[in-house]
């Protein structure tokens, strides 16, 4: 889908750095639970617990029940049914992770509001036992209360199922795409810049690099000079700069696999000491499967680990962008075979107009799903449509965490 008008980038899933403290233990030859703590921000935290069945034989469900200290509540779950509020919870299998077999494991995830962890922890009805490890640190400290929007926020992360800023907060970033820059280069002025960030207040500037019509293929050298110069131009202005490695036909991201890994190994080093830069390394697959479009990521993003370990990373999805919707598919597959790696969101695209029900059905699930991850999702009108249904996609997109408008 070609995108000439606004474009709206949001995050509903974020996959988080795992960073495993075991913090309760039953004895050997039962069932167990183990808590970590994934990643954690100011006032909260994303954990995780992992079920053993340690026994000899296969069990046919499960349930583990978590205390909190007062002041300390979960706000929602993930490969679990939860129950409880108060501090007293109770977590139960999803359905399909209900069976574990002998010497093997579950998981189900939570996001806590709060930095109490938890007091006490019961599996199948037996008590855990053990000793708890010392939580990670937590982010105290406050952003500045004025300044641009990377003065403010700094360098962006996932954390739990929100992008939040180096502050462990939450933010919603609101801006605007390039078209292709090989075409309208008149647009991309000193001046144009100025309202974008000065009267618009936009946060965020996408930088499109198409890759094939006249674009990256034909001029490599030029290409990533006039990537690099946008991303200047945004920093000078305090934006982030989203960089976009724009495919779409071919849909097959592999057919540009080499070309990805020359063009981000250049960028990332070329921006790797900024906190404002975000790398966006497939627009939009299409035609080909989620299998293709992870293994073409897993050989992307440690191109860019090496240059910049700290820049997030958003990965182009099934189906144009759309978590898998446009080609009869939904998220399930990305749940069940994540990419490999941490602080990587993935791209939901949609129009406003002419994707309905179905597709803000799948955005409003995605976070509910198997794997933390994160839905960016860009929003235009199709040509000769204009019937655009603002309300619906507004009721969705409002408890985004990261926004462009």
């Amino acid at each position: 889908m070609k995108r000439r008008t606004a474009t709206v980038l949001t995050t509903v899933l974020a996959v988080a750095a795992a960073s495993t403290a075991a913090f309760f233990a039953l004895p050997a030859s039962a069932e167990t639970a183990a808590f970590a703590v994934q990643s954690s921000w100011n006032n909260g935290y994303q954990a995780q617990v992992t079920v053993n069945n340690n026994t000899s034989s296969q069990i046919s469900t499960w349930k583990v029940e978590l205390t909190f200290p007062a002041g300390t509540s979960v706000t929602q779950s993930w490969s679990a049914t939860q129950a409880g509020s108060g501090g007293a919870y109770t977590f139960t299998p999803a359905g399909w992770n209900a069976t574990i077999a002998a010497g093997a494991s579950t998981s189900f995830g939570f996001i806590v509001s709060g930095a109490g962890r938890p007091t006490s922890c019961l599996v199948n009805g037996q008590a855990c036992t053990g000793t708890t490890n010392p939580s990670p640190s937590v982010t105290t400290s406050a952003p500045p209360a004025t300044g641009n929007p990377v003065q403010v926020n700094g360098q962006l992360k996932v954390c739990g199922t929100k992008l939040c800023n180096e502050h462990g907060q939450a933010v919603q970033l609101k801006g605007m795409s390039t078209h292709g820059l090989q075409w309208f280069p008149n647009c991309y002025t000193d001046a144009s810049l100025d309202v974008l960030a000065k009267e618009w207040s936009a946060d965020l500037l996408r930088i499109s690099m198409y890759v094939q019509e006249q674009g990256y293929e034909t001029d490599p050298a030029g290409f990533t000079n006039r990537v690099n110069n946008l991303v200047e131009e945004a920093t000078e202005r305090g934006m982030y700069a989203l960089i976009d490695f724009h495919i779409l036909t071919p849909g097959d991201p592999a057919y540009n696999l080499e070309r990805a890994k020359t063009f981000f190994a250049q960028v990332s080093a070329r921006h790797a000491n900024k906190k404002n830069v975000i790398y966006e390394i497939a627009n939009e697959p299409n035609g080909v499967s989620w299998a293709q479009i992870k293994n073409y990521a897993d050989q992307v993003i440690p191109v860019i680990r090496g240059n910049d370990p700290d820049g997030v990373v958003i990965v182009g999805t099934r189906g144009w962008s759309s978590l898998g919707v446009s080609e009869g598919s939904n998220s399930s597959e990305i749940v069940n075979n994540p990419v490999s790696a941490s602080n990587v969101m993935y791209a939901f695209h949609y129009y406003a107009a002419s994707h309905k029900d179905n597709y803000r059905a799948e955005v409003e699930r995605a976070p509910n799903s198997n794997v933390n991850g994160s839905v960016v999702s860009t929003t235009a009108t199709s040509p000769g449509r204009s019937t655009v249904n603002r309300p619906a996609w507004r009721i969705v997109l409002t408890p985004a965490s990261c926004r462009l408008a």
